[in-house]
Parts: structure tokens; C-alpha cells; sequence
């Protein structure tokens, strides 16, 4: 078996993208092979990869390529869980010309990864839905920890918390924040986890500060399983500006009214996202000019990982 390392702008560690296709039926989706594959990966000095994109052919006529996406953990994986960086690094892996559509098999979400001039990428998110329909809870305000916080599912479930009630009065102040505001967003995504009936040491929910301290900008420090993101998940840009959109949540409330394409903010640099919107239905949302490159070809992994009983 072999595998490309791709890594794709802002995320937090390379991606080990596998074509399924070449794979016995099963592969890589029990915990002990994935067990077995993170021993080899930190003994090759890979260390450093804690994702597998696994992608194919699609089933669909509807897609091009199947991806599913697993996320290693100290403990065990987690098969649950989307990565819209690792699914571009997927996309790049495979090759194909133009426009991609991909179905991502862990979420059941459509994605669409749009070539841009440059070498860039505008990934769009199209599962349409009612606005409402995004807040797991019904309430566009829950409280945690003693904090007012908006959990918004579109993809991947995240937990918002405006920073300036963490003490956080500037953008600098946020992008900077250190390991004491960290222990409390872990907490409050603690909570949040339990709310919404999900295991509090696996990946999701995800959680994020945000803020805004200039017209038109979100600024917006994020949290990944291994501590501060160091720039924001795909998942979290889209995320993030679903929940624009949707009445009386946290990142709602910071934009006060402002629409169209949005700036967020990191500690990497700004991205740019925008949701399409219609008579309180969301459409999709889409994050542009995202890249990836391909670190290495054809890894030869260990024969041992992908035997199957």
C-alpha cells in the first residue's frame, strides 16, 4: 500500500491521503490497524500526521470521489468527525482536472472544491437547510460554564464563545491568548460535549473564540484536539459563517447585520468565506482561495496495516 503526505494552508499537520481503491475492502477502519499505522507513522518520524483521508471513485454518479476522514488520537481515533482540509489535501492527491465533487462519507455532506486561478481552490459546502435547522440545541444561546455560548452544526458541530467575555478585549489580546483561555474553552467544550450526548475526549465538538474589533471582520482563535489551531479549520470557516446567518447566536450578534463575503481573521492570516442565503434557507457556504501541495509521493506504507481478517 502507498500514500501521499499532503499538506493543505492552515492546517495543523499533514494529511496521509490513502486511494481506497487500491485497498482490500475494511482497510484502515478498525482502531487497531489505525493503532498500528499511527506506531509506524512515529517511528518513521512522522509523527506529526494525526489525519488519514481516505478517498475513491464515487458509488454516485452524482460525485467524482468518495472521501472519508479519520482523526488519530492519543487514544484511539475518531471516525465521526469531517476535515475539509484533509478533504482538499484528498482532492489535490487525486489529481482529477476542474471542478471536483466530492462526497464526504463521514458527515453525508456534499463538497464542491472549484479550481481558482493561481493554483487556489474555493471549497463550497452544499447541503442546503432551514437556518433553524442548524442549532442542535434549538436555542441559538446556550449556557456553559457561566458563559453565553452558540453551538452551530454546519459540518462539523461548533461551539462559538465571544471573546470578549473571557477577558479578551482586542484582537491582539485574542490572537495571542494563552493556555489560561484554552483551559476554558476545553471546559466549555467539555460541557458542550455532554449537552449535546457526544464522548467529552473525542474530537467534536470543536470550539472557538471569536470576536470583532473592526467592520466587516470576525477575528477568531480556534481549538484543535492537540490545543490552539494555527490557523481555523475549513470546517470552522464554514461553520463560522453559517452561523452568521442564523438569528441571535454568538457570531450573529458580532456581525450586526453585515453580509456577504467575510474576513476572518487568525493567528495565520485572514480567510475568506460566504454563505448563500434564500427566504431563511441556507444554501451552502463557500471558503475561497484554499491550497494544498503535495509533500510526498507514494509512501510505501507497512503490508501488515492493511491486512484484513
Amino acid at each position: 500500500m502507498i500514500a501521499d503526505i499532503v499538506q493543505a494552508e492552515g492546517a495543523p499537520c499533514p494529511t496521509l491521503v490513502v486511494d481506497s481503491d487500491r485497498l482490500p475492502p475494511g482497510s484502515l477502519a478498525s482502531s487497531a490497524e489505525l493503532a498500528a499505522l499511527r506506531t509506524w507513522l512515529r517511528e518513521s518520524g512522522l509523527g506529526r500526521i494525526h489525519k488519514v483521508a481516505l478517498y475513491g471513485r464515487s458509488s454516485d454518479a452524482a460525485f467524482d470521489l468518495d472521501y472519508r476522514f479519520v482523526q488519530t488520537l492519543a487514544d484511539g481515533a475518531d471516525f465521526r468527525a469531517g476535515c475539509g482540509h484533509s478533504l482538499l489535501a484528498a482532492t489535490v492527491s487525486a489529481g482529477l482536472p476542474g471542478r471536483v465533487r466530492v462526497r464526504a462519507v463521514t458527515t453525508g455532506d456534499p463538497v464542491v472544491c472549484e479550481p481558482e486561478p493561481g493554483g487556489a481552490y474555493t471549497v463550497r459546502l452544499e447541503r442546503a437547510a432551514d437556518v433553524s435547522a442548524l442549532l442542535p440545541t434549538g436555542r441559538p444561546v446556550d449556557r456553559l460554564c457561566g458563559l453565553p455560548v452558540s453551538i452551530v452544526r454546519y459540518g462539523n458541530p461548533y461551539v462559538f464563545v465571544e471573546a470578549g467575555l473571557l477577558g479578551l478585549s482586542s484582537e491582539e489580546a485574542l490572537l495571542a491568548a494563552r493556555d489560561d483561555i484554552l483551559g476554558r474553552l476545553l471546559r466549555v467544550r467539555t460541557a458542550a460535549a455532554r449537552l449535546l450526548g457526544l464522548p467529552a475526549h473525542r474530537a467534536l465538538p470543536k470550539i472557538a473564540a471569536v470576536g470583532s474589533y473592526a467592520p466587516g471582520r470576525l477575528s477568531v482563535r480556534a481549538v484543535t484536539v492537540a490545543g490552539w489551531h494555527p490557523s481555523l479549520a475549513l470546517t470552522g470557516s464554514t461553520c463560522l459563517a453559517a452561523a452568521t446567518v442564523v438569528p441571535g447566536c454568538v457570531p450573529w450578534r458580532l456581525m450586526a447585520g453585515v453580509r456577504g463575503r467575510l474576513t476572518l481573521r487568525t493567528p495565520a492570516g485572514d480567510l475568506q468565506a460566504s454563505a448563500a442565503v434564500r427566504a431563511g434557507r441556507l444554501l451552502g457556504v463557500s471558503v475561497h482561495g484554499k491550497r494544498a501541495r503535495v509533500l510526498e509521493r507514494a509512501v510505501p506504507l507497512p503490508w501488515r496495516i492493511h491486512v484484513t481478517a
